[in-house]
């Protein structure tokens, strides 16, 4: 697990009063390798298959998967998950599908607010380019954040979490307007969900 430095606590004071603190959490959901972020840094939940599993082998892994994502997010105001990629071919597309709906359902039942952030849009705010490979959003949030990163799979969790906290007004640094252009591609909840919490 890294951990990043507590940036936000010194978050600079707003006219009207201190800025508010936001818990957010950003996730890249995948089967082999999802990545987390939150304010305690950054984790990875591995889980390894075979694909002649069976259904019930199948439904374990997964379920086990989203438990433990659940358990590393907690409690937050607002978790931004990074969407399907729609070019996504072979290997277990039924599975990916399961568990990130698994996982988006175990959100919601918290009343957890849930932003999706389609690839392309990720890559865009780390790079300022939405068709940069995973190496170039990686040395770019290592950059950006001063994060030591250990895998893309938490890199792309922590751009993710970098996002929502930009889109709530509290971002973790400054980013050129061109990266923040992506965060009109976002599907983001209602506003007042988040902040009203």
């Amino acid at each position: 697990m890294t951990t990043l430095f507590d940036v936000e606590a010194q978050a600079a004071p707003a006219a009207a009063g201190p800025r508010p603190r936001y818990r957010v959490a950003g996730l890249d959901i995948s089967l082999t390798g999802t990545g987390i972020a939150t304010l305690g840094g950054t984790t990875l939940i591995t889980s390894t298959g075979r694909r002649k599993d069976t259904i019930v082998q199948r439904r374990i892994r997964l379920k086990g998967i989203a438990d433990q994502v659940l358990t590393g997010v907690g409690i937050v105001d607002l978790a931004v998950i990074e969407g399907p990629s729609h070019h996504s071919v072979g290997g277990s597309v039924w599975d990916r599908g399961g568990l990130w709906w698994l996982i988006v359902d175990g959100l919601c039942a918290r009343d957890i607010p849930v932003a999706v952030m389609p690839p392309m849009s990720r890559a865009k705010y780390a790079t300022g380019n939405g068709g940069s490979r995973k190496a170039a959003v990686m040395e770019a949030a290592q950059r950006r954040y001063g994060a030591i990163l250990d895998n893309d799979n938490e890199a792309d969790a922590l751009v993710l979490r970098a996002a929502g906290l930009d889109w709530l007004g509290t971002p973790l640094a400054e980013v050129p307007d061109g990266h923040r252009a992506a965060l009109a591609g976002v599907q983001w909840p209602d506003r007042e969900a988040v902040t009203g919490r």
